[in-house]
């Protein structure tokens, strides 16, 4: 990748200031990618959830996927069960609740890595957050998936569907000796998938597990995960107090280094509601790195405050300026759990439910 030199950037108002960002329309769109499918009606990462996000028009999905104790690649946002399925209702799993130090924290809860296939797939999707989206709280069980299951529902959609799995914990799974690269290998083949599909896209939120999967052939892009704020668990684990921050990571010698075995970062939403993200748009596309950003929802929780409605935090704010003023950055792609709406964008349908 060539040496851009000393990159003048651009300045942009700030981003859902009403009296200053006025984006134009969109020209481009960025790829609209269903996080965890179609999580703001359905529980995360069911079938349901990714067949619908399919049906809405969503250009990819987005599954994280951790292990269990034989090895398997399950679809869950983290290894705790916890919050996600219908674990702690199993009198025949109580047992096995346990407290782990992960990632730097303490958890409590039941744990991918202590259960096999054969009983993971037994356990059904919930939603993690029942008081806000009651619906989705009252759909229908649906058991949890690995990602060989996901890949088939792909292969069996309409017409063409990227997947963006994000591999989770990698450090933490390594230290109890499972080797992630191995088992995507086993399921990518399990669905009848090539190593280096075009559809696949790999995430993390550590650069080291991104490294070696590009090193042998796994995936075909590769999208480095920076949080807004602390460091990357095998960066602290590799360099300890010498390690770059994510905030350090973002910066341009930094991003110029990853973007030797990197196609891209994906960054937090909540960088918009400064300079600093559309900045970093633009001196990413100067370094010939992409740009994903994580997570546009439509209820009032999630959105910055100048762009609520009303005082119930589940109810829709003003989703449509706001959502149009992230795709006017110009990033390369975006997480969303309402999928629909941004096609809705996209495809010109203004009017908002």
């Amino acid at each position: 990748m060539s040496d851009p030199g000393e990159l003048s950037l651009p300045i942009y108002p700030e981003i859902g200031s009403q009296n200053l960002w006025q984006p134009e329309r969109v020209t481009s769109w960025p790829l609209i990618i269903a996080h965890r499918g179609a999580s703001g009606y359905l529980p995360e990462h069911s079938r349901g959830a990714y067949e619908l996000a399919i049906i809405q028009g969503a250009g990819a999905v987005e599954p994280d996927v951790v292990m269990s104790s034989d090895g398997v690649l399950v679809i869950r946002h983290e290894n705790n069960l916890a919050a996600t399925t219908d674990v702690s209702s199993r009198i025949e799993f109580a047992s096995r609740h346990r407290t782990k130090l992960i990632d730097g924290a303490v958890v409590a809860g039941w744990f991918t890595e202590d259960f096999t296939w054969d009983e993971l797939q037994t356990l059904h999707c919930v939603e993690p957050h029942p008081q806000m989206r009651v619906e989705s709280a009252q759909a229908p069980k649906q058991p949890v998936l690995r990602l060989a299951e996901l890949l088939q529902v792909i292969d069996a959609a309409e017409r063409p569907v990227r997947v963006v799995v994000e591999f989770k914990s990698p450090t933490y799974f390594e230290s109890l000796g499972f080797n992630m690269e191995d088992a995507f290998v086993r399921e990518i083949e399990l669905a009848g998938w090539k190593r280096n599909d075009k559809r696949l896209i790999i995430e993390s939120f550590e650069s080291s597990i991104l490294k070696r999967a590009r090193e042998v052939g796994l995936g075909y892009q590769h999208i480095y995960l920076i949080d807004e704020v602390g460091t990357a668990p095998d960066q602290r684990l590799l360099l300890g107090d010498k390690a770059l921050t994510y905030s350090e990571q973002r910066r341009m010698e930094s991003l110029r280094s990853l973007g030797k075995f990197l196609d891209g970062i994906s960054v937090s939403v909540g960088l918009f509601n400064s300079d600093e993200g559309a900045n970093l748009v633009a001196l990413c596309h100067d370094l010939g790195l992409k740009v994903f950003c994580w997570t546009l929802r439509a209820e009032n929780k999630y959105l910055p405050s100048q762009w609520r409605r009303g005082f119930d935090l589940k109810a829709w704010g003003d989703w449509q300026p706001y959502f149009e003023s992230i795709v006017a950055t110009g990033v390369d792609g975006v997480f969303t759990d309402q999928p629909d709406l941004l096609v809705r964008l996209r495809d010109g349908v203004s009017d908002q439910p």
